[in-house]
C-alpha cells in the first residue's frame, strides 16, 4: 500500500509539474524532445526498453524534483533521543518535519537556485538516493520513500510518451510567459490551477495502444 501511495499521487504530480516547466522554457523541452525522437525514431510506441538512452530527460526530471518536490515537508520525523540540532534542544518524542523544499532551493547550496537548469546535474555529483541531503525530495535514510522507483518508472515513461509523439502549446495562442505556475499549498504541492496544453500529434499512436 505505501508502494502504490508513496509512487501514484507523486508522480502525476511531478509529471505535472514537468510538462508546466518545460512549456515555460521552450529551449529545454525541444532539448528533451530531440533526444527522445532520436532515441526512439521509427518505434510505434514507448517502452521501458526504450528509455534507457534517455540521459537528458532524466536531467529534466531531476531538476523538477529540485523545484518542486511533490511532498515538500516528506514525512513526519520523530526524535528518538534528546539532542541539539543549530543551536536548539530537540527533545526525544519532539515530531520533526524537514523543508525539503527551501533546501532544495537555498542558494548556499545552489546556483541560480529559482531558475530551471537541468544541466546542473550533468556531473552526477548530487543525486536523490539519500546521500545528499541538500537534495532529498525521496527523503534519506531507513524511511526514505518506498515508492521511489515505482513513481519515478511511471514518470519517465509517460514523460517519455508525451514528448514523443506530441508537441505542445498553450490554448488561444498564450505565450510561455503567460502560464501561470503559483503553487497550491498541501500534503502535497500541485499547481492552484490546472494545466491545459493543446497536443499537436507529431508521431500517431498505434491503434492498439
Amino acid at each position: 500500500q505505501d508502494l502504490f501511495a508513496g509512487g501514484s499521487d507523486t508522480s502525476a504530480t511531478t509529471l505535472e509539474w514537468t510538462m508546466a516547466e518545460l512549456v515555460k522554457n521552450p529551449k529545454v523541452m525541444g532539448k528533451a524532445q530531440d533526444e527522445v525522437r532520436r532515441a526512439l525514431a521509427g518505434q510505434p510506441k514507448v517502452t521501458e526498453d526504450s528509455l534507457g538512452g534517455l540521459n537528458y530527460m532524466r536531467l529534466v526530471i531531476k531538476e523538477v524534483l529540485r523545484l518542486h518536490p511533490p511532498a515538500p515537508l516528506l514525512l513526519p520525523r520523530e526524535c528518538m533521543n534528546d539532542c541539539r540540532v543549530l543551536g536548539f534542544d530537540v527533545p526525544k518524542g519532539t515530531m520533526v518535519l524537514v523543508n525539503a523544499w527551501a533546501i532544495s532551493r537555498d542558494p548556499a547550496h545552489w546556483d541560480a537556485a529559482e531558475e530551471f537548469i537541468p544541466e546542473r546535474f550533468e556531473r552526477g555529483e548530487v543525486d536523490f538516493k539519500g546521500a545528499d541531503m541538500e537534495y532529498t525530495p525521496f527523503g534519506a535514510g531507513r524511511r526514505m520513500c518506498p515508492g521511489m522507483s515505482f513513481g519515478l518508472a511511471n514518470a519517465e515513461l509517460a514523460l517519455a510518451g508525451l514528448l514523443y509523439h506530441f508537441d505542445w502549446e498553450l490554448p488561444g495562442g498564450a505565450e510561455a510567459e503567460e502560464l501561470d505556475v503559483t503553487q497550491k499549498m498541501g500534503v502535497t504541492v500541485r499547481l492552484r490551477r490546472d494545466l491545459l496544453l493543446v497536443p499537436v500529434v507529431r508521431a500517431p499512436l498505434p491503434l492498439d495502444y
